[in-house]
Order: structure tokens, then sequence, then C-alpha cells
């Protein structure tokens, strides 16, 4: 597969199965994310639904097979917030350093642009030190993309047996005038 193959579209609420066998391995056999239990796929297609009412949900594909997804959704829900969000990205795990996170970020905060969007966070889990179940990967990625250290919680997660920390990472992607343009929803743009 070469990078100029890739292809990325907009999630549909259909994608759900493709994109929940991407997710599941992580629940299942990492400490990325925090969550225990893989969630059905009437859920994972509501939250597919839930957050494209507002937010870009991206999928990168190749020959009609989904290699990777990426959406934003609410930094924290007050309105002086409005104009910052928070990017989540997975990508099927043997495809990891081709370059499909890039393209789909770079995809992402183009739309998050557009939407009038300026600042964009990331919630990392953080190993301390590395293990079988999460390396700092994400952490590298992220830095690698632009994006900076903001702070870290120490021991705030537990899976596996195993306490984690928690980075939150983030970037400016437009400049911030003292009356900035109001958010458009992805739906709109």
């Amino acid at each position: 597969m070469r990078i100029e193959e890739i292809k990325i579209r907009t999630a549909a609420p259909s994608d759900a199965a493709a994109l929940l066998s991407i997710y599941a391995p992580y629940v299942t056999k990492t400490a990325i994310t925090f969550e225990y239990v893989v969630p059905s796929i009437d859920e994972f297609r509501g939250r597919i639904t839930h957050t494209l009412r507002k937010y870009p949900y991206l999928v990168a594909e190749a020959k009609d097979e989904i290699l990777g997804y990426a959406y934003a959704g609410s930094f924290v829900d007050r309105a002086a917030y409005d104009w910052s969000a928070e990017a989540t990205i997975y990508i099927r795990q043997d495809l990891h350093r081709l370059g499909l996170g890039r393209l789909l970020y770079d995809a992402l905060e183009a739309v998050l642009r557009k939407m009038n969007i300026l600042n964009v966070y990331a919630c990392i889990a953080y190993p301390d030190p590395e293990d079988e179940f999460l390396t700092k990967n994400s952490v590298q990625f992220h830095a690698h993309l632009g994006y900076s250290l903001l702070g870290r919680f120490h021991q705030c997660g537990c899976k596996f047996g195993r306490w984690y920390d928690m980075v939150w990472m983030g970037k400016r992607i437009g400049e911030h005038p003292e009356n900035p343009e109001p958010i458009r929803s992805f739906p709109d743009i």
C-alpha cells in the first residue's frame, strides 16, 4: 500500500463495525485507551453519530478498506472553550509508522481550521515505565506533529492491574484574535 492510494473521507454510522474492529484490540490488549470493555456496534455507531452532529470524524481507506480513523470533540463544555477541540486517532495496529496518522491528523486539522477551531488537544495515556501494554509512541507521534506537552496527571488510570499516567498535549492551529470568528459545525462547512 502506498500513501498516494489512501483516501480520507467522512465516516458514516455504517462504518461502525469496521471502525470497531480497529478499536477493539486497543481496548483488550493495550492501555492506550482506559476503556475496559469493547463497546457494542450499536454503541459505537451512536458515538459516530453524536460526534458528526458538530465535529469531524474521518477515516483513511484504501481499496474500500478502512485503515484508521480520527475525530474531534468538545474540549470542555463551556462557551469560552468553543475554539478548542480534543482530537483522537486510532490506526489499525499492523499499519503503524506508514504515514497514516499524519495524513489523518493533517486532514482533521484542516477541517477544524475551517470550523474556526484554534487549539487542538490530545489526552494520552502515558507509561512510567513503558511496558507491554503501553509505550510512549503516542506522545512521540504528537510531538512529531508539533504538539507540546501541557500537563501530566500521575497514576490516574488503572488498567491490567497497573497504574498509568495521563498527559495532555496541545497545538495551536490558528491565530487568536481578540474577537474570534464564531465556531461553525462540521456539517455546515
